[in-house]
């Protein structure tokens, strides 16, 4: 059983600390965040201490760290800290829920937090710092690569990849054989059927109302 520290006071901190307490051997410590952001010094009645001096509170020998931040900025906010904690010597936890149906052999990297109700088939590669929130279907032979978060109900077909520091709303969906490119903003209920620019923003087309009625479409 791992001793941890949550780097985090926020909404994913508190959900990340569920689980690890619920749903895992893992002991959660203490949480962290910059000496600039406590205003308080306990959360979830647990102590929050200065990301600063945490190395010296809580040796890197003897706890492991989990850094439970959004994904804010393309995930660069969590990727930033996420390096500083591995720079001062922490192991980073994944958390991957008893309630996930993980096929895949292939190793998940670490601090990935990968939620209930996600189906992800044989073959498919999980970078490090990835967020698969729940119910989403993550299709075989695809590639997450790092620092990626991946909403909810999100369909990734098969031999797709996912590169660096993109987010993905709700219900979209990606075709199969389908790149999105790095830094891509992809909206709730987009369809992604060709690989993408990279930075670039995909929504959802217009729904419009045929000159038709509904009697005379064969289902």
């Amino acid at each position: 059983m791992a001793k941890l520290i949550i780097f985090g006071t926020g909404d994913i901190a508190q959900l990340a600390n569920f689980y690890f307490t619920n749903d895992t051997e893992h002991e959660v410590i203490a949480f962290t965040v910059d000496a600039a952001f406590i205003n308080e010094t306990s959360f979830e009645s647990k102590p929050v201490v200065p990301f600063e001096t945490v190395a010296q509170l809580y040796p890197p020998a003897e706890y492991n760290m989990f850094v439970a931040l959004s994904y804010a900025k393309l995930n660069t906010l969590r990727q930033q800290k996420y390096q500083q904690a591995k720079d001062k010597g922490y192991k980073l936890e994944t958390y991957i829920s008893s309630r996930c149906s993980y096929l895949s052999a292939n190793i998940t990297g670490d601090n990935c937090f990968i939620l209930e109700d996600n189906t992800v088939q044989p073959f498919v590669t999980i970078g490090n710092n990835v967020t698969l929130w729940s119910g989403n279907h993550i299709g075989h032979h695809s590639v997450i690569e790092s620092h990626n978060f991946i909403s909810s109900h999100v369909v990734v077909s098969g031999h797709c990849v996912i590169k660096s520091n993109c987010f993905i709303g709700v219900n979209a969906t990606i075709g199969h054989k389908v790149t999105v490119n790095e830094k891509c903003i992809i909206g709730a209920g987009a369809v992604v059927t060709a690989d993408t620019n990279a930075a670039a923003v995909y929504v959802p087309a217009k729904s419009v109302m045929l000159d038709i009625e509904s009697s005379k479409i064969k289902l």
